[in-house]
């Protein structure tokens, strides 16, 4: 299958969404001198044309698009072109509002948006592979074309008509009886009990709470359903153009699609990521969501989206400080994007966007957001060539699944205090602080290449899962789990004891008596440290009470005072370790350092200034200064930085925002 490495041709792919159509035709040639000028050789087309290319049903009006794309492949600048379908033209609702989505209270979504399409709907999928058939068709030869970006941003529900009917066929396939579905879904409790397939709905709008499993079934399926969407337009310009890779681009950590399926349906795995200017670990939210993105794809991947200033939909949108649009996309780089690209290029004069940046901002060519792309463009030309292709070995992975999020995030919840995507950076945190390189894996994937398997959260896990974990510690590995893990199997059912057997002889828990969620706030005193968000009451095995021939734990951390005055905080058996609590940052920090200096796994390089990254991609060391004030970082022998091309020894000193990319 083709893949990124087939586009960049050993560059670093830089450019983003071009919206030519916003703009009269005489600006697009100075678009071109501009983009050229910044060092732009990719630029993405169409994703927001749909009413352009087709004004009314039926009509095609190419011309315009025919000249972009001869302009762009004249200039040496590449074209990722997108399927428009994700904002509909008007008349397709108004036409057919069988195609308009439904909330879960039965309202419509209109159009004069975006992303106003029931991803169910015969007739949208119908209009939306015809587009996509004649774009493929049309531009499957042109030299410009270099990549397909799929749709944008899929992240439509739909709880209406057409959505229940796919819904309920969709129950079919995945339980075959009603009697499977009513035993999966606990129909027995509130009189739930379902005696035909027509009565099954979404989870709409109802008195009190939902079935949890119903609503986490339709997560399921919300996502399959966009997948289909996807998949449907990918074949057809795959049938197309078979040599060249497909993406669409995923939110951070959107909770609505299942990313470990989707990825593997795409050649390219691209991410658009937006951490807040203002915020002071926007640098690790970053880095969470670019490990996650690089452990989705298995190697690089493309930044389809990032702000060159500030965006417009925060409650204050902040622009970004001087040097910091720079820093984060070297970040990127890091972190194995072979792609650095934003929404936009030039920033839109009308609109609901008008007020998100541009790397043309309405300041223009002298403004400085435009001159610091100038700037980065230079940079990533030169480095390219040396780190393309070029991957990340991590010895840790942290363990994600949307499935346990999903089934985790229920209305009945023990306590909303608690939200999975927190406690996840959280411990991402901790490793990324004490600069130790992460991987994500699902938790079926294969573990034995880690030294250090770390599960913040997984409330759902399936057996095949937790014989995976098992096998793992038994072949020699380090697991370190948090709170709440293996509490429910795949259908929500709440496993027995609380906490599967399996895990709670794996910790040495004889019991897990009750779970104590901690109020905002509020924290739980332990040996050491303190505790937050939440506690156990656990009764970890004995010497005499072993009923498992296991033995007793071999370390415990207890709480101090209060109800749970003694037991386990935190406990372990041989290389099985178990936290009841979210442990304050530093000392989470320093309980996952030790653990991973004890597993075997080292930082990238020890003794760094607070606030400097380091990161290893291939030969190269990436040290990556988050802090306003100027720092010296001591480094192991000779070292070229690449994007200042002098050598430097000892040591190197990065101001403000400042980055170095060293070869040995």
């Amino acid at each position: 299958m083709p893949q990124l490495s087939d586009t960049t041709r050993g560059r670093i792919l830089f450019g983003g969404d071009y919206n030519p159509e916003q703009w009269p035709e005489e600006t697009w040639h100075e678009d071109v001198r501009l983009m050229k000028d910044a060092g732009v050789n990719s630029v993405t087309l169409g994703v927001f044309s749909w009413a352009r290319l087709e004004p009314e049903p039926g009509a095609r009006e190419f011309g315009w698009l025919d000249r972009l794309m001869d302009l762009m492949h004249g200039s040496g600048i590449g074209v990722v072109l997108a399927t428009p379908t994700s904002s509909p033209p008007p008349w397709l609702g108004r036409l057919h509002p069988e195609t308009l989505p439904r909330d879960a209270d039965g309202r419509i979504e209109w159009w004069g948006g975006r992303q106003h399409f029931s991803h169910s709907s015969a007739v949208y999928r119908s209009h939306a592979a015809a587009i996509t058939e004649a774009l493929a068709a049309r531009y499957a030869g042109h030299p410009a074309l270099t990549m397909w970006h799929i749709n944008n941003e899929y992240c439509t529900f739909d709880y209406g008509d057409e959505a229940a009917v796919a819904f309920r066929r969709w129950l079919r396939t995945k339980y075959g009886t009603l009697d499977a579905l009513n035993s999966a879904w606990g129909t027995a409790f509130w009189s739930q009990g379902y005696d035909t397939w027509d009565g099954v709905l979404p989870p709409r709008h109802a008195h009190y709470l939902n079935n949890p499993t119903h609503v986490l079934d339709f997560r399921r399926f919300t996502s399959d359903m966009l997948l289909e969407c996807y998949t449907a337009e990918r074949d057809i310009v795959r049938r197309h153009t078979p040599h060249l890779p497909v993406t669409t681009n995923f939110m951070p950590l959107w909770v609505g699609q299942d990313g470990w399926r989707w990825s593997e349906e795409e050649d390219v795995v691209s991410v658009d990521l937006y951490p807040d200017p203002r915020d002071p670990l926007g640098a690790q939210s970053a880095a969470l969501v670019q490990d996650l993105t690089r452990s989705q794809a298995r190697g690089p991947w493309m930044l389809m989206e990032q702000a060159a200033g500030p965006v417009n939909w925060r409650g204050v949108n902040h622009p970004k400080p001087r040097g910091l649009n720079r820093l984060w996309s070297l970040q990127a780089v890091a972190r194995a994007a072979d792609a650095v690209c934003y929404f936009q290029w030039r920033q839109s004069r009308q609109g609901a966007e008008k007020f998100h940046s541009g790397m043309l901002s309405h300041a223009g060519e002298r403004g400085r957001t435009f001159q610091e792309v100038k700037q980065l463009g230079a940079e990533l030309a030169r480095i390219g060539g040396e780190v393309t292709d070029a991957h990340i070995t991590s010895d840790i992975a942290i363990l994600h699944d949307w499935n346990a999020w999903w089934a985790g995030a229920q209305d009945g919840r023990l306590s909303t205090e608690v939200d999975y995507p927190e406690v996840l950076r959280a411990w991402h945190r901790a490793l990324w602080e004490s600069h130790l390189a992460t991987d994500f894996a699902h938790p079926e994937h294969d573990l034995s290449a880690y030294k250090l398997v770390v599960v913040p959260q997984l409330y759902l896990l399936t057996d095949t899962a937790i014989d995976n974990l098992l096998a793992y510690v038994r072949g020699g590995g380090t697991l370190v789990s948090g709170f709440l893990t293996g509490i429910a199997d795949e259908d929500d059912r709440v496993r027995p004891g609380g906490m599967d057997a399996r895990l709670r002889e794996l910790f040495g828990i004889r019991t897990l008596h009750e779970w104590w969620p901690l109020d905002a706030g509020q924290t739980a005193e332990c040996e050491g440290f303190r505790g937050t968000l939440w506690s156990e009451e656990i009764e970890p095995e004995t010497e005499t009470e072993s009923t498992t021939g296991s033995g007793a734990v071999d370390e415990v951390i207890p709480y101090k005072g209060g109800e749970l005055d003694g037991l386990p905080a935190v406990l372990r058996r041989d290389r099985s370790w178990y936290v009841s609590t979210l442990p304050e940052p530093h000392a989470l920090r320093a309980l996952l350092a030790r653990i991973a200096t004890d597993a075997g796994v080292r930082p990238v390089l020890a003794g760094l200034p607070p606030g400097v990254e380091a990161v290893r991609r291939g030969e190269l060391l990436f040290l990556l200064n988050h802090s306003r004030e100027p720092v010296t970082v001591e480094l192991p022998g000779a070292q070229h930085d690449l994007l200042t091309d002098e050598t430097v020894e000892g040591e190197i000193t990065l101001g403000r925002y400042g980055a170095a990319v060293l070869r040995p």
